[in-house]
């Protein structure tokens, strides 16, 4: 065991995380750990979320949280170091631990994370024009967030001339939405894709990402965390 998946304030790498006993529940996506639990009705969800809040409150360590009829949606990470900590681990550890208490059973097959990208010659032009259009703020990035969560993080990819930056496109797209997925999902992300009438623009990434477009040439990519230590 590492130093770092023991000390609770040094920032894990994605495959210390990956590799780290008793998350099967929980993939690392963009910016945190997720785990989902299929509860089958509110009131146990809101039972779940109950025991989740008590443990939160006494690690003093807070996850974001969704409720709906059918399941409970929690992600962890340390906004103090900007990543994963033992302290997640702990928290998701128990989290999962309260869920086989409940009857709900852990999910990871479509948990997704979506992060749209703009290409732009002038990012730092734009933050607060979309900050304001989402009605969030700005980060020290210059990027625009929402701390309600409502809305997707969006973050600016710097080009020469404004032109995308996916493989070259004529016309060039400079809108894109990278779909973070877990570790274990992406090849079956990219089937599922090809099925519905996708095409592979590009797996030369792979498995950190691939480059899929749908039947009018608009292009995304399909992202893990595999290869970005």
């Amino acid at each position: 065991m590492s130093d770092a998946t023991t000390d609770p304030k040094q920032k894990l790498t994605a495959t210390e995380v990956r590799e780290a006993p008793g998350l099967d529940d929980w993939r690392h996506l963009l910016t945190g750990i997720r785990a989902r639990f299929r509860t089958g009705d509110f009131a146990t969800g809101l039972a779940l979320v109950d025991r989740i809040g008590a443990a939160a409150e006494a690690a003093n360590h807070h996850p974001d949280i969704s409720l709906t009829y059918p399941e409970v949606i929690v992600t962890l990470s340390s906004h103090d170091v900007g990543g994963i900590t033992s302290r997640d681990l702990d928290l998701a550890r128990t989290i999962s631990g309260f869920a086989a208490e409940a009857g709900a059973e852990a999910d990871t097959s479509g948990l997704t994370q979506l992060e749209p990208g703009l290409d732009s010659t002038a990012p730092e032009r734009l933050g607060a024009f979309y900050a304001a259009l989402f009605g969030g703020e700005v980060n020290d990035q210059g990027e625009p967030t929402d701390p309600s969560g409502q809305v997707p993080g969006l973050w600016f990819q710097k080009g020469e001339s404004g032109e995308s930056s996916l493989p070259p496109q004529d016309p060039a797209q400079r809108w894109h939405f990278d779909v973070w997925v877990p570790h274990d999902e992406g090849e079956r992300r990219l089937q599922a894709v090809l099925d519905a009438g996708g095409r592979l623009v590009s797996d030369a990434e792979a498995p950190s990402f691939w480059v899929v477009e749908d039947a009018e040439g608009n292009r995304s990519c399909i992202c893990t965390r595999l290869d970005r230590d």
